[in-house]
């Protein structure tokens, strides 16, 4: 019989399996929406095992102290590692420890920026981070246009800028405009990190709409950031049928928004199949197995169109 143990940051899926391999795994943080149902993937991957321990820590969003816990997991002897990092700009380190233990390790969902230089025995599982930025801002462009509005300001919420999904989206953006496949003008009024927070998101959208500054959209790197921009706009009166806004992830809070005509385009970004994408992955190498060092798991536009589609899933 499997137990479940939830403590201090710790999810044990113990067995009676003498043989059981044990993962461990460092959650960038767990006060995450996004990351916590990439989190839970990991966890219901695991439930259908009778040989698996998974060990998952919160290093809440503290690059030294998710180092300390990589060391600790090797120090353990656990059978592979799986990361979320906090710093995509600080994995040389962590990748450099296991390959001494010789221990396995699975980077997920945050690009590392030694991803094109990892040992054999470590990989990397995630989504196209040039796929999202582009799929939502395309199509933040099709309804500007379809507005009429071929000139448009616009405002920018990026992630933390130690993060290469937010650096990514937002290069994604630039990229369009430069394109000529957006079909309008962009014209960006600010372009300032809300860290992917929903607070800091709403204070942002505050301060900018204390400027008085006219603008047609905002376009986040992510839906908590949206989702903070949106509050931040109804609670100043602003009609919604009258911004157009963006986001990534289409979390269950994005989606509902969007159905209550809040929020006009996410991206889905498949949280839970990428958590047992990197739990499979680790297990693999655990064993000696070849797995593909990159795993990439496809970015999915979602509109009002196709909104109930994405909420059955949840």
């Amino acid at each position: 019989m499997k137990k479940y143990l939830f403590a201090a940051g710790l999810v044990s899926l113990m067995s009676t399996t003498a043989m059981a391999e044990t993962i461990g795994v460092s959650m960038a943080r767990f006060d995450d929406n996004f990351l916590t149902v990439l989190r839970n993937g990991m966890v219901k991957q695991a439930e259908g095992m009778t040989d698996v321990t998974l060990q998952v820590e919160d290093a809440t969003d503290d690059v030294a102290k998710q180092l300390d816990q990589i060391n600790n997991f090797i120090a353990s002897g656990v059978d592979a590692i799986v990361v979320n990092p906090v710093d995509t700009s600080a994995t040389q380190a962590m990748s450099d420890a296991a390959a001494a233990a010789n221990i396995p390790l699975v980077y997920v969902n945050r690009q590392p920026i030694n991803v094109d230089t990892l040992p054999d025995n470590q990989a990397f599982v995630a989504s196209n981070e040039v796929d999202s930025g582009t799929l939502e801002t395309l199509e933040v462009c099709r309804l500007l246009v379809a507005e009429g509005k071929t000139d448009a300001h616009i405002y920018v919420m990026m992630g933390q800028l130690s993060n290469q999904a937010a650096v990514q989206r937002t290069a994604d953006i630039h990229d369009v405009m430069a394109s000529g496949n957006c079909g309008a003008t962009l014209n960006i009024i600010d372009e300032q990190t809300a860290n992917w927070s929903r607070d800091e998101a709403q204070n942002l959208m505050t301060n900018w709409l204390s400027t008085n500054t006219p603008f047609d959209a905002v376009i986040a790197n992510n839906d908590e950031m949206a989702l903070g921009a949106i509050q931040a706009m109804k609670a100043a009166g602003i009609d919604m049928a009258t911004v157009i806004v963006g986001g990534v992830d289409a979390t269950q809070d994005a989606l509902v928004a969007m159905q209550a005509g809040d929020l006009d385009a996410t991206v889905f970004q498949d949280a839970a199949g990428q958590g047992a994408g990197a739990l499979d992955a680790a297990l693999k190498l655990a064993k000696g197995e070849a797995v593909d060092q990159k795993v990439y798991i496809p970015f999915l536009l979602v509109t009002p169109d196709n909104v109930a589609e994405f909420l059955a899933r949840n």
